[in-house]
């Protein structure tokens, strides 16, 4: 008689080893998204942490103000400006920098503009528009938008006219826009590797130092309310910066190139 009551006691013991892993919200980049990582680190994160991170991918503006809004446990986004002063109005507790790739200017393998002939990324984008070439923004306020700015200001202009087209898209519907409209346009080199829809389209600039592409991860900061993650979101920092990551990150390929490097440095 006495089995059922020991049978329950045990299972009570059991239950709490089998619970459903934590879950947690994270916003991230479309380019995050896009590339294709997502798809790598994500799940080994539930595996070595019992962590389920539920993915908001939208742009790195978008992003932050979700964090500001307490609305998610961590953002993980491309924009140090923006980053820095998000951790300075005390939305997030700190910045963690883990890993970077790079910006390239794509454009028509014909060049009208002559992007290939440029000696800087600031110089690049004066020659699209001295030819007024069809230049596709995102449009967005993203890091991918917020990093083509910066490269206008650096050029000493702010464009304008019926060749430049903000789209207020993510970085794939971004991509087929500019396709579509044989365009000019700035892009991360993991999404454009890893898109399908390339056409007569080419990086046509790369390598210069200002097309750096730094990611990072900010836990938002618990205070802004009890129902947020912040152990969870801790986890997963932990796991951003580790061996494991490191040899996912550094060992992702696209089309047989490595499109992201590790970086676990303040």
């Amino acid at each position: 008689m006495t089995r059922i009551p020991l049978l329950a006691a045990a299972l009570s013991i059991l239950l709490p080893i089998v619970a459903a892993a934590e879950t947690m919200k994270m916003a991230v980049t479309t380019s995050f998204q896009n590339s294709g990582l997502a798809e790598v680190l994500v799940p080994r994160i539930a595996e070595e942490t019992g962590v389920d991170v539920e993915l908001i991918v939208v742009g790195t503006g978008q992003a932050l103000r979700l964090g500001e809004a307490g609305d998610v446990d961590a953002v993980l986004v491309h924009s140090r400006a923006a980053e820095e002063a998000f951790v300075a109005a005390g939305h997030a507790t700190h910045r963690t920098p883990f890993m970077y790739n790079d910006f390239v200017v794509l454009g028509p393998v014909a060049d009208p503009a002559d992007v290939t002939g440029a000696g800087t990324a600031p110089e690049a984008m004066t020659r699209i528009a001295a030819a007024e070439a069809s230049f596709v923004s995102r449009g967005d306020d993203s890091g991918t938008h917020k990093a083509e700015l910066a490269l206008w200001e650096d050029a000493g202009m702010a464009p304008e006219g019926t060749w430049y087209r903000p789209v207020g898209a993510g970085m794939g519907a971004s991509l087929n826009t500019a396709v579509g409209m044989g365009a000019y346009i700035l892009s991360d080199r993991a999404t454009w590797l890893n898109f399908d829809n390339k056409a007569d389209m080419a990086i046509l600039f790369e390598g210069d130092p200002a097309l750096f592409n730094q990611y990072a991860y900010l836990p938002v900061n618990p205070a802004k309310g009890d129902h947020l993650k912040a152990d969870a979101a801790g986890s997963v920092e932990n796991w951003l910066v580790s061996a494991t990551a490191r040899d996912l990150i550094d060992g992702y390929r696209v089309g047989g190139e490595q499109v992201f490097t590790f970086n676990a440095e303040q």
